[in-house]
């Protein structure tokens, strides 16, 4: 497809990036401390404490140090299993630095989860939060594991404060009880200033940097193999995208309210290293009230979210009297963001809310609305500098125009493949180098995309095509609607008819008012045929809606 996007570029975006200059992460980490040292890197959104650049440096260096000693080889796996906590970045950035090979797990993984992710990397070694302690211990035998390093939520807290917190968790019977023999403590690690400098290692840009794993929403989970080059160079794309927006010569704070265990937070806090950026950790946004106190102490320059974390803040009370003067933008991804909440949150921050369309596979983003239209268009935005797009049928035949396609992506952020899963890995690349992203999307004349939907969640009313993020959108700018989610189940007579699960935000929401808004806004078939009231959606760690479980739970109650 010709690069019709460029001519909508805003004047200070280039076509493409500098890719020959790029080194690894753990080169392109030591220039950046070094260079912003004695600026905050990472503050605790519960507690306020901060460590600086140059703190960051020396603490990662002294756990890179430590694997290195353990007799731990490069290119081994090294896992990471806690919430944002300020020793994530430290691990992070440890392991990278050392050559090893970073596997994200999510904190709140079963066991049979947990087991399958570690089993599958062949992870060697595990930095676990003493919170998620028992998970692993319930597995660990059937793991390639050989070395476990424990720590607590407040290890890098001072003396007082980390007696606070063990007060607290105690009162509250956590954690639940373990046994994890031979287990390494992080906090004795990270104080041992007897531990000699990491010896440097060469690493390739070509070389892996990350399993981040996906797929675990609709079958097994995959180890999407992410390069240096293919996270450094999403990384310059992205900076080149927001560059007129930054200023390097004081600090920008950004709230990290996702988890930096999924790509999109990862993403942000290496981006984050060019410009000396600040992230806020919070552990857990849901909590929302907490949340609002976070915010009300910093004034953020960014806050990337997903579509329900906006959709809570603005539904907070008080959230509408915070500091809004020092932010730029906000970032929204992971999920569609709706226009009902972004005109809200624009009309109440006076700043954009940048909708960015990525995957796992993409290290992660693909596209993002320019800087220079902030206004709320529905759309996810124009393909990344040296980003190219193509829009395909079935058959693997670009379409017309504005038809929708089958969302296809090549550039130097795609993943080299799915981990030891070759046939996977062929399903998913076309023989031209494509990433087929499973997503449905129309691109106009200007080369601004628009996502129709995930091809799987289509429904088929009598032959037509529904598309759940539509009927959802419609539903959401009802007053009394606080959530929604759009399923397709079987029905008699027109062979599928969607189905609406809703979260009231007015308690006297009648499924005869979402019906008769529906009707106003909708042509016939895709009105929906029933209206199912939730006291909550399940939704994945940062916050994506689950519809797959939302189809499972109503046929098991049918």
């Amino acid at each position: 497809m010709e690069k019709i996007w460029l001519a909508s570029y805003p004047k200070d975006v280039p076509a493409e990036i500098r890719l020959d200059d790029l080194g690894s992460i753990g080169s392109y980490f030591e220039a950046n401390v070094r260079k912003f040292a004695d600026r905050r890197a990472f503050i605790s959104g519960a507690t306020g404490k901060a460590i600086t650049y140059r703190e960051l440096d020396q603490l990662s260096a002294r756990f890179a140090a430590k694997l290195q000693s353990l007799g731990m080889a490069p290119g081994e796996r090294v896992a990471l299993m806690m919430p944002n906590l300020l020793q994530y970045p430290v691990c992070l950035f440890g392991a990278l630095r050392a050559g090893y090979v970073v596997v994200n797990v999510n904190p709140m993984y079963t066991p049979r989860e947990l087991e399958h992710q570690l089993t599958d990397s062949g992870a060697a070694a595990i930095v676990v939060c003493d919170l998620f302690a028992h998970t692993l211990q319930k597995v660990i035998d059937r793991t390639q594991l050989r070395h476990v390093i424990l720590t607590g939520v407040a290890d890098l807290m001072p003396l007082p404060l980390r007696l606070i917190a063990w007060a607290g968790l105690k009162a509250k019977g956590m954690p639940l009880p373990y046994t994890l023999p031979d287990s390494l403590n992080l906090r004795e690690i990270l104080q041992d200033s007897r531990l000699p400098s990491p010896r440097s290692v060469s690493v390739k840009t070509g070389e892996l940097a990350f399993l981040q794993y996906t797929g675990g929403t609709t079958g097994v989970a995959k180890g999407a193999m992410l390069t240096h080059l293919n996270v450094m160079a999403n990384a310059r794309q992205g900076y080149v995208w927001f560059e007129s927006l930054m200023d390097l010569n004081d600090e920008q704070i950004s709230i990290m309210a996702l988890p930096m265990y999924h790509i999109f937070a990862l993403s942000l806090a290496i981006n984050g290293l060019e410009t000396g950026g600040t992230a806020v950790l919070v552990a857990d946004p849901r909590d929302t009230k907490a949340f609002l106190k976070v915010l009300s102490k910093y004034r953020f320059v960014t806050l990337p979210g997903v579509n329900t974390l906006f959709n809570n803040l603005l539904n907070e009370p008080g959230f509408e009297k915070l500091d809004f003067s020092a932010l730029k933008v906000s970032v929204g991804g992971g999920t569609a963001i709706q226009r009902a909440v972004a005109e809200r949150w624009q009309a109440l921050t006076r700043s954009p809310l940048a909708e960015g369309y990525g995957l796992t596979e993409c290290s992660p983003t693909v596209s993002v609305t320019p800087m220079d239209r902030p206004d709320f268009t529905g759309s996810i935005g124009l393909p990344l500098p040296s980003t190219e797009v193509s829009l395909r049928d079935a058959n693997g035949v670009e379409v017309a125009l504005g038809e929708r396609g089958e969302l296809c992506v090549r550039g130097p952020q795609v993943m080299s493949g799915y981990w030891q899963r070759p046939e996977e890995t062929a399903n998913v690349m076309t023989a031209d180098g494509f990433l087929r992203t499973g997503d449905v999307a129309t691109i106009d004349a200007q080369g601004f995309l628009r996502i129709v939907d995930r091809v799987k969640d289509m429904v088929l009313v009598s032959g037509f095509n529904v598309f759940p993020n539509e009927i959802e959108g419609v539903v959401a700018m009802h007053p009394g609607v606080g959530e929604v989610a759009a399923i397709g189940r079987p029905d008699p007579v027109t062979g599928e008819a969607v189905h609406l699960c809703v979260v009231r935000k007015d308690p006297a929401l009648t499924e005869q008012d979402v019906i008769a808004h529906c009707k106003l806004e909708l042509t016939g078939y895709k009105i929906p045929k029933h209206v199912h009231f939730m006291a909550d959606l399940p939704k994945s760690p940062v916050g994506k809606i689950l519809r797959r479980e939302i189809r499972e739970a109503l046929s098991k109650s049918a």
